[in-house]
């Protein structure tokens, strides 16, 4: 029965993850870059100096720094690491080329989303300010396009679950601080085992995720400002973390780092398996690079929605530099220390994840899988809990902010089960409701962004000098 639901949710998930996420996030994305006017290339040093500038006249909840690193702490995940090694597995070095296109499209994506988030905000049943897909679809293109904007939020409810982060992050801890012979003899997990009906694996599960489920708990229990001032202090130290042990990896294979990008850029336009190789390859980098930088799927304009921020354009600004951070900086960190201490991924059979990347540090650096392991639970629990106030609010516009609580009630519950489900099933998961949830992020954006367009070209004008 499980393994019939299983290939059921994989096939789906493969389908809509396939051409028509592409063509809906890189296409659409593509478009958005192009008829900005190239703003993710253009405009990154005033998104520099907007981060700098504080502005707090608006009627959001946070500022716009904390809005972003709010959403990094969301995209900055296991995805970084976990789904960075997949693209690589799946689809070789030529993967990442992609998932840097994915990057530059993502950010002029993005930036219309900060834009469209401050341009169209709107408000809970109690009158506080909320941003999101939804207030943005109906606010800016009409009532009638109500269902669209619900069908949005129902996506979002199951999208934005720690499917993937509670998952991996248990299976990390268990192969890194266990062994099998450890687990199977460990008369603590067979006793609790016993007396539940389940085997010392899964009870190992089971008790890593309520060990994590109460740890998210104490933090998203206090709303979206303590999310928020979390958020601030982990980002930029997790990041620096990470950027100083992939240096340390480059440091001391600096004689195979030019071979390393010659091989990201030669498979990445490799027509010797023909075009329908090529097309995969893109695919597969597009795939994952949706579940790193989340551009496009709309989660970016919720948070920015809570921010205090009345300027559309200078909130956009800052809003784009979230995918040159994730997609750009870090996932290109986790790539060269991969390729540079595991060269040959073609014996990393099946959905690895993490497993590549531990051994890949393991490698590289002493004890090198167990930092990796702490800067892993960093960038997990970051992302579970800016994901938590993405599935609130949605579940606010839907059944109103009262009952919303009772949402991070599940979404707290739900870390335990997703804790012990197959990587396939969490990986399928999380590619189908993100689907889902961009079709009507992107309708939003590519039908708005004309007045995108006219807000921009008003802002510089008044602001040339």
């Amino acid at each position: 029965m499980l393994e019939s639901i299983n290939h059921y949710i994989t096939t789906i998930a493969d389908f809509l993850c396939g051409y028509p996420l592409f063509f809906i996030l890189i296409g659409g994305g593509l478009y958005l870059f192009l008829s900005s006017g190239l703003v993710s290339l253009r405009r990154l040093p005033t998104a520099l100096t907007e981060l700098r500038r504080k502005n707090n006249k608006g009627e959001g909840h946070i500022s716009s720094a904390q809005a972003l690193a709010s959403v990094i702490a969301a995209t900055v995940g296991l995805g970084n690491i976990a789904g960075v090694a997949i693209a690589l597995v799946m689809g070789g070095p030529g993967a990442i080329f992609w998932m840097w296109v994915s990057a530059i499209v993502g950010m002029a994506t993005k930036y219309h989303e900060g834009v469209l988030a401050i341009m169209y905000r709107g408000t809970d049943d109690n009158g506080a300010p909320q941003g999101g897909p939804m207030h943005i679809i109906v606010n800016g293109m009409g009532r009638r396009w109500l269902p669209l904007a619900r069908f949005f939020a129902f996506a979002g409810l199951f999208g934005t679950l720690c499917i993937m982060n509670a998952n991996q992050l248990t299976e990390a801890f268990m192969t890194t601080f266990s062994t099998p012979e450890g687990i199977a003899s460990s008369g603590f997990l067979s006793g609790i085992g016993t007396c539940i009906g389940l085997d010392n694996v899964h009870t190992y599960k089971l008790l890593f995720g309520l060990l994590l489920a109460t740890i998210v708990a104490i933090v998203i229990l206090g709303g979206i400002r303590r999310i928020a001032s979390v958020a601030s202090v982990m980002v930029p130290f997790m990041v620096g973390a990470y950027f100083v042990m992939v240096l340390y990896i480059i440091v001391t294979n600096i004689e195979s780092v030019p071979g390393v990008f010659g091989s990201i850029i030669s498979e990445a336009f490799n027509l010797q398996a023909g075009f329908g190789a090529l097309a995969g390859i893109a695919i597969i980098g597009a795939r994952r690079a949706a579940l790193v930088n989340d551009a496009g799927i709309g989660t970016a304009s919720i948070m920015h929605g809570a921010s205090r921020n009345n300027k559309p354009v200078r909130e956009g600004l800052i809003a784009m530099l979230g995918p040159a951070i994730d997609s750009g900086l870090v996932c290109t960190l986790t790539a060269l220390a991969i390729l540079l201490c595991v060269p040959d991924l073609s014996s990393a059979q099946g959905l690895k994840g993490l497993e590549v990347a531990m051994t890949a540090f393991g490698r590289g650096i002493p004890y090198g899988q167990y930092l990796l392991m702490f800067i892993v639970a960093c960038f997990a629990l970051s992302s579970m809990f800016s994901y938590s106030f993405y599935g609130t609010t949605c579940a606010s516009y839907l059944f109103g902010s009262r009952r919303s609580r009772w949402y991070a009630y599940f979404f707290i519950a739900t870390m335990v089960v997703f804790a012990i489900v197959p990587l396939e099933t969490a990986v399928g998961l999380c590619d189908f409701f993100y689907a889902l949830m961009a079709i009507p992020t992107m309708t939003a954006l590519l039908t708005l962004s004309p007045r995108v367009r006219r807000a921009t070209r008003d802002f510089f004008s008044k602001n040339k000098n």
